[in-house]
């Protein structure tokens, strides 16, 4: 543990999470920290994706942004004394709360970045899922705009990719930017077995003919569904015999889709499971994984599957392009290109072999990278580095 921590207790951390956040992280974080998770309420969802397993406070907020940004405001400012650091998700409204109470009360706050919100939401142009979630050209900009002062008053960023560092690079960003893949992947549960496929998908209630397809993203602009569910259409036209794996969030939309396409009945799709408790059983029985993705800012899916040494396509975009990469660890395809996304499919079912060759690169990686206690401890270090530092702003 970093110095500048006291050895005597674990280190004081409120985590402010403005979008929902995965269980993953709050689990790791609660291992090693005293934690408080400060969240805004998800009306339509839930502020963390799973129950935690981890001991740790949990505070919701209000369900509007601007409530919750005056939230983060005076719970910071009344209890500035509560914590050793602050770790605020994004660079949004509630990010600008925390770095200005930060600067105020010299409370070391960092900025954890996980996705590029302004591509992420100019999705929502290309394709709207959510009727009640427009695109509109005001909201754009005010995002970029907080996303630029968020640069100047910030002090420090932690971010998943390279990718995402140069996003942040580009609001203006002069600070220090570390560049650490949390939540990372458990390497010690999520691995290769000796089990058969044909057995896991029989333990499992898979169908034991075809191939199954992993599709884990949950279901929003950016993670383009349809050029997924145009690839399986196409493929199936040309007799393959496919199945699609779902389970996340937005599932039902999923099986919407699937009906207009002409394949609900090929698409097993269910609400998220636990990442501990079923979703290492869905990768290893799954003969491939598809992230398509317009924009990303990481993508963790892969990583699992990776894990497992199962083979994956990814677009060619983002953070994918720094895991994924292609004749080596897996097969990309142009963003929203349904076809060339078809006949990756159709490489990886026809040539087991390179299949496998690929799934172990894949596996070699995640296992030298992205490993999550290697990326925990580094944040850990990171944040008790930086909590020296404030006195002298």
């Amino acid at each position: 543990m970093s110095p500048s921590f006291s050895s005597h207790r674990k280190p004081r951390v409120c985590f402010i999470v403005e979008s929902g956040t995965d269980v993953r992280l709050v689990d790791g974080m609660a291992e090693r920290f005293d934690l408080t998770v400060l969240a805004r309420k998800i009306s339509d969802g839930v502020e963390i994706s799973q129950p935690p397993s981890r001991p740790l406070k949990i505070v919701i907020g209000l369900p509007s942004r601007a409530g919750f940004a005056r939230l983060v405001l005076s719970f910071l400012w009344t209890r500035r004394l509560d914590f050793d650091h602050v770790l605020v998700q994004g660079y949004g409204i509630a990010a600008l709360a925390a770095n200005l109470v930060g600067r105020l009360r010299k409370i070391p706050t960092t900025m954890l970045v996980c996705s590029p919100v302004e591509a992420y939401y100019r999705c929502r142009a290309i394709n709207p899922v959510d009727k009640n979630r427009r695109f509109l050209r005001r909201e754009l900009i005010l995002l970029e705009l907080i996303a630029r002062v968020n640069a100047c008053l910030g002090m420090r960023y932690v971010v998943l990719s390279q990718y995402l560092l140069e996003v942040v690079r580009g609001h203006g960003a002069s600070k220090p930017v570390h560049i650490v893949p949390i939540y990372g992947v458990d390497t010690k549960l999520f691995h290769p077995t000796m089990e058969s496929k044909s057995a896991i998908k029989i333990r499992c209630g898979l169908p034991v003919t075809g191939s199954i397809i992993f599709f884990s993203s949950r279901v929003a602009p950016e993670k383009d569904a349809e050029t997924l569910l145009a690839a399986v259409r196409l493929l199936m036209d040309a007799g393959r015999e496919l199945w699609l794996l779902h389970r996340s969030g937005g599932y039902e939309t999923l099986i919407k889709w699937a009906r207009i396409f002409g394949i609900e009945e090929r698409v097993i799709a269910t609400a998220a499971v636990h990442p501990q408790k079923g979703l290492v059983d869905d990768y290893r029985a799954s003969d491939l994984c598809v992230q398509a993705s317009r924009e990303e800012g990481l993508g963790f899916s892969v990583l699992e599957a990776m894990a497992c040494g199962v083979p994956v396509i990814a677009a060619d975009i983002g953070g994918l392009r720094e895991t994924v990469l292609q004749g080596s660890t897996g097969w990309r395809y142009p963003v929203g290109d349904s076809v060339s996304l078809a006949d990756c499919i159709a490489a990886v079912i026809d040539d087991p072999v390179e299949a496998k060759r690929r799934g172990a690169e894949g596996r070699k990686m995640v296992c030298q990278r992205f490993n999550r206690d290697f990326a925990f401890s580094q944040l850990e270090d990171i944040l008790g580095a930086i909590n020296g530092e404030v006195s002298s702003i």
